[in-house]
């Protein structure tokens, strides 16, 4: 046991010590005056928090532990021997516990897992049963959101004349946002008769779901040469404010095609900022697949961020019936999901994701 544990001190040993250097350097004023340098180094601290706290709780179990087996050595009186021999026990089963949460801790962690997020949610097959289906996942993230304390801000929104939406942009504010919420992405089917349809049958209808992790200025550079930035008029169903001013905004970044638009805001100026905060997401995504050549196999192999073809979830309407196909999750409170209850589907896929890590560590 302490062969092992010991083991584990050593690999943290390392965090440790750069957690400790980290929370004297964000302290000097000449760092707190570069305002980018120390963001960077705040973030780097906020990462290695859990791990070096974790270590010191493992080094303290570890240290009663050693301390107990001497004094058990050398007590004579038997009562006295049996209270530490008990002490030892229970110090060793809460010493392997920690052990395993360590190395949960060590595994490999997405550095934008405390990020807010950018959801995209696209109609697909299906026609308007497709474009009603986006408003439904839309209310199910907010709800969601709202039980989890974060809050949902629309960032573009396009819809249709019966109410559904064609595609929506919106984010999500709160810490660990991100790491939660990415596993959305992919393909999500609906199984349900159709309003308009006067036979009752079951129509089959799929809407895409893409997650980005909001990015500050210290990830994603970007120069304004590479800009086009076209002003229009905001378009919507229904409104006072529609088609009235130019507020609208659409970027475009000319070396790589990448679009984005954010009409929601009434000012031009928020509208450019939010739009703005897309594309840093989006080219962030954009570069990270460029600089790794496998990072799309491993996309693949991890559960839940794979690409957005991937059918991860399916609701069916008549049956009640919700299941996620990555981990073979179903739940028959179709209800209850779509009022944001999907924490069962995300803890799965987190516990699925962690066992596979762990296997390949």
């Amino acid at each position: 046991m302490e062969e092992l544990g010991t083991d584990i001190l050593e690999k943290t040993q390392k965090a440790k010590s750069r957690f400790d250097e980290l929370t004297e350097l964000v302290s000097k004023p000449e760092i707190i005056a570069d305002n980018k340098e120390w963001k960077k180094l705040v973030k780097e601290r906020s990462m290695l928090e859990e791990l070096a706290s974790a270590h010191d709780q493992l080094a303290s179990l570890m240290s009663n532990y050693k301390s107990c087996q001497n004094d058990y050595e050398v007590e004579t009186d038997a009562e006295i021997r049996d209270m530490f021999y008990h002490e030892i026990g229970s110090l060793k089963v809460q010493i392997e516990e920690k052990i395993e949460e360590v190395k949960i801790l060590l595994l490999p962690k997405d550095v934008n897992d405390d990020n807010n997020c950018i959801i995209e949610i696209r109609s697909a097959a299906g026609g308007e049963e497709s474009s009603l289906f986006c408003s439904v996942l839309l209310r199910m993230y907010q709800y969601y959101a709202e039980k989890r304390r974060w809050k949902c801000e629309i960032l573009d929104l396009s819809e249709t004349e019966l109410g559904g939406i064609k595609e929506v942009t919106f984010m999500v504010k709160g810490k660990g946002a991100y790491s939660r919420l990415k596993y959305e992405s992919g393909v999500h089917r609906v199984q349900r008769v159709p309003e308009t349809e006067s036979q009752g049958r079951i129509h089959t209808s799929t809407s895409t779901v893409a997650v980005l992790p909001e990015v500050e200025d210290v990830d994603v550079e970007i120069d304004e040469k590479d800009l086009r930035i076209d002003t229009y008029r905001s378009s919507g169903a229904g409104g006072q404010h529609v088609n009235k001013t130019e507020s609208a905004i659409r970027i475009t970044h000319i070396p790589t095609g990448i679009i984005v638009a954010c009409q929601d805001e009434r000012s031009q100026l928020k509208n450019k900022e939010r739009a703005f905060s897309i594309l840093r997401s989006k080219l962030y995504e954009f570069y990270k697949e460029q600089q790794d050549s496998e990072y799309k196999e491993q996309r693949k192999s991890q559960v839940g961020t794979g690409d957005r073809s991937e059918r991860v979830r399916t609701y069916n309407y008549p049956q009640g019936r919700v299941t996620d196909h990555r981990v073979n999750v179903t739940s028959y409170n179709i209800n209850g999901v779509l009022d944001g209850d999907i924490d069962q589907f995300i803890e799965a896929l987190i516990i699925k994701d962690r066992a596979e890590k762990l296997a390949n560590a």
